[in-house]
């Protein structure tokens, strides 16, 4: 789990590249995205909003915790996590990995809103 935790969340790792062909190196060709909005995103699509992330210089506080980690096949990996934006957006994130001989290869990729941030706070107690 600490080897996936390390790459999360996905994008936002410089020291895991930040231009096209590493985005390109780090997702499956079909490779898909459902984002916080709901709607599907496409390998492209995707690769094409991360590239222009990274165009210029920005900002890009977060804070992850709760990692959670599920063998779904041989070398087939859920990773999920609550991942906080400059200490006001949070979501839950889940992340599909699968090992192959080139490294670890992103299939999969959801964030979901959390509305309340108490919810998050009150989840944490509960541990």
């Amino acid at each position: 789990m600490a080897e996936l935790s390390r790459r999360e969340p996905i994008f936002h790792r410089p020291e895991f590249g930040t231009t096209r062909s590493d985005f390109e190196a780090m997702t499956a060709d079909s490779f898909w995205e459902v984002g916080a909005s709901g709607r599907r995103y496409s390998r492209e699509s995707v690769l094409d909003a991360v590239e222009q992330r990274f165009s210029a210089p920005h900002a890009d506080v977060w804070e992850t915790s709760d990692f959670h980690c599920h063998q779904l096949a041989k070398s087939v990996y859920l990773l999920t996590y609550t991942l906080i934006q400059d200490s006001t957006r949070v979501t839950r994130r889940a992340t599909i990995w699968q090992k192959s001989d080139d490294g670890w290869k992103i299939l999969y990729h959801q964030g979901t809103i959390v509305q309340d941030l108490s919810t998050v706070q009150a989840s944490r107690r509960l541990r």
